[in-house]
């Protein structure tokens, strides 16, 4: 028996105007999104027309001169607009297809991967830094408006398709107000992109906005892998985008951008991506200036024949520029070359003269710039004050340094724990104010409620410049040539690790400096709040330090002699060391090392890694 075969009635074709729909690519409750087909030139295109029919003619025509407007905009981040117009008061706007698709239909459960991810992300940041420069907002940012081509470049469709939403009014405030919330909206796009399913399955970014504080409870934090684990910086910047504190957040793409491509940098080359930064501006305007005096330093130093070593150290520590500058100078490959394989680097100024010889002390303290250097007249009082905190931090440590350590040694280290922050406040002025402000608490968000706490330094730094502060400094210590025990101690102890006992000499001398850090960053803190950090960081280095509160108490009101103590290298030495220099002898042992002439009294032992 044959059975005829029953076919069902073929699905009507809808079309809009010429334009035949083929399948709906996303939708939010401002626009729509269509896969559509022009018959005209039998190509697929990307459609995109507001939710809800224009009421008047006069309506359309505002709608289509916005639009052209912004189709006039190009940029690599922006989509190109095929087409501006509109059939039946449904205006619209289209894009070529050309073989991309949308981030929607790229997702999968689990997100996709940052290093693959992330380059799209800046590009789109880019157009919509470049679009609201020009006076436009999106007002629609959501994931199918990213359109991702096979190459891995992302445009960012639609801009101009949403003429009437809330916050598209023409004046200053309400643009201002609409770019913000573009900007909040890409960060969800981004949580989205790397998490995989929305936050609370949300499809509708400007639903998910609206849960979000400060009119709702909502909190989205991007959790620490998607499709794999997430970067800690990465997943700061994320999180700094879509904070549940309005104050806290990106106010600009721009902004949002530069954080995303300098972590991107730093992740394609953990060990020196993060200089790519500092290279234009150290070759400008140089490491560091020198501090306040210090062409009268260079013309002492120019007058100076014979001088001792340590006297001559205590002019060099007078100046942290000079300081890092002759450092710089001595663990470059050149004068490491001269004491051969295996030995360490340099990390005092005793050592580091008797290396260069007062011809290179003078050569570095020419080519410090003069102060200030490059800084605008509103940042040099800021960084005047980091100075004189950094200053003394060194002569903390001096002073809080465990009996039979070298007083020079901690001091550099504790120097060198602040060449991420002095690097940034030189160069990155604008950008420290921002970290800055992103570590203050703020208010509660409602009354009776704990005071919101700010970000911690390496969240914030990765948050606007998208590199961990102190991943700056370890990226100029390589470049100067320091080992791995060196940039070791110049990273501080961790706020949020507990401090152990140290039996290595380098663990010592790191946590020394460290101490003397945080005693000086409490000394920012209201006279009445002191005391009580005085005691936590007493509590916390007391068993390693042996250092009392009494003991931070006397180190900071006792008078402090600029230059090192006269019996810097003549402690009782517990290892082995070997002086060197432009004198005839030289102290080896495992006791106290001697020389004579203008040479040092041998190296301490507790330098071990110098």
């Amino acid at each position: 028996m044959v059975v005829a075969a029953t076919s069902s009635p073929p699905k009507a074709v809808r079309h809009l105007g010429r334009f035949q729909l083929l399948r709906l690519l996303g939708k939010s409750e401002r626009s729509m999104l269509w896969l559509v087909m022009d018959p005209r030139v039998a190509q697929e295109l990307v459609l995109i027309l507001p939710r809800a029919q224009l009421p008047d003619d006069a309506a359309v025509q505002r709608w289509l001169d916005l639009a052209r407007k912004a189709s006039r905009i190009q940029h690599p981040g922006l989509a190109p607009v095929v087409e501006v117009g509109q059939h039946d008061r449904w205006p619209y706007i289209t894009h070529d297809r050309g073989g991309s698709v949308t981030l929607t239909e790229r997702l999968g459960s689990r997100g996709l991967q940052p290093t693959d991810l992330v380059p799209g992300m800046v590009q789109v940041l880019g157009g919509l830094a470049f679009a609201h420069e020009a006076g436009l907002a999106h007002h629609d940012v959501q994931p199918n408006m990213l359109q991702l081509a096979e190459n891995g470049a992302c445009r960012l469709m639609g801009l101009g398709a949403v003429a009437f939403a809330p916050g598209a009014a023409s004046d200053l405030q309400s643009r201002r107000k609409a770019c913000e919330r573009d900007v909040l909206a890409f960060g969800l796009v981004l949580h989205q992109a790397l998490a995989g399913p929305p936050p609370a399955d949300r499809l509708d970014i400007n639903q998910q906005i609206v849960h979000m504080p400060p009119t709702g409870r909502e909190v989205v934090r991007l959790p620490r892998s998607g499709i794999g684990p997430i970067a800690d910086g990465l997943r700061a910047i994320v999180n700094r985008a879509t904070d549940r504190q309005e104050r806290q957040r990106y106010r600009n793409a721009r902004t949002f951008e530069r954080a995303l491509q300098g972590w991107l940098r730093a992740d394609r080359e953990p060990a020196h991506g993060p200089l790519t930064l500092l290279v234009d501006r150290i070759r400008n305007a140089g490491l560091l200036p020198g501090m306040p005096g210090c062409q009268a330093r260079a013309a002492r130093l120019e007058r100076l024949d014979r001088q001792r070593t340590i006297e001559l150290a205590e002019i060099v520590l007078q100046d942290v520029s000079l300081t890092f500058e002759l450092l710089r100078s001595v663990n470059g490959p050149r004068m490491r070359g001269a004491l051969g394989n295996g030995s360490g680097p340099i990390l005092t100024v005793r050592r580091a003269i008797a290396m260069a010889g007062l011809d290179g002390v003078r050569h570095a303290a020419r080519v410090l710039k003069p102060w200030p250097g490059a800084l605008a007249e509103g940042h040099v009082a800021h960084m005047t004050a980091l100075l004189d905190r950094v200053k003394l931090a060194g002569r903390l440590a001096r002073a809080l340094r465990p009996r039979g350590y070298d007083p020079e040694l901690v001091c550099v280290l504790a120097l060198l724990q602040n060449l991420g922050r002095l690097v940034v406040q030189y160069h990155f002025p604008d950008d420290l104010a921002q970290i800055r402000r992103l570590m203050q608490p703020g208010p509660p968000l409602r009354p009776g409620e704990p005071d919101e706490p700010g970000m911690s330094e390496e969240a914030a730094g990765f948050a606007v410049l998208g590199v961990d502060i102190e991943a700056l400094a370890h990226a100029l210590g390589r470049q100067w040539g320091l080992d791995e025990a060196a940039l070791l101690m110049m990273r501080r102890q961790p706020m949020d690790s507990p401090v152990h006992g140290g039996e290595r000499d380098a663990e010592l001398l790191r946590l020394t400096a460290s101490c003397a850090n945080e005693v000086v960053d409490a000394q920012l803190l209201a006279a009445p709040l002191r005391l009580a950090a005085w005691q936590r960081i007493a509590q916390r280095y007391g068993r390693a330090l042996g250092v009392t509160p009494k003991d931070i108490e006397l180190a900071l009101t006792e008078p402090t002699r600029d230059g090192l103590d006269s019996a810097a290298g003549s402690e009782p030495a517990t290892g082995t060391g070997t002086g060197t220099g432009t004198g005839t002898g030289t102290g080896t042992g495992t006791g106290t090392g001697t020389g004579t002439g203008n040479g040092d009294a041998g190296t301490h032992p507790a330098e071990a890694a110098d």
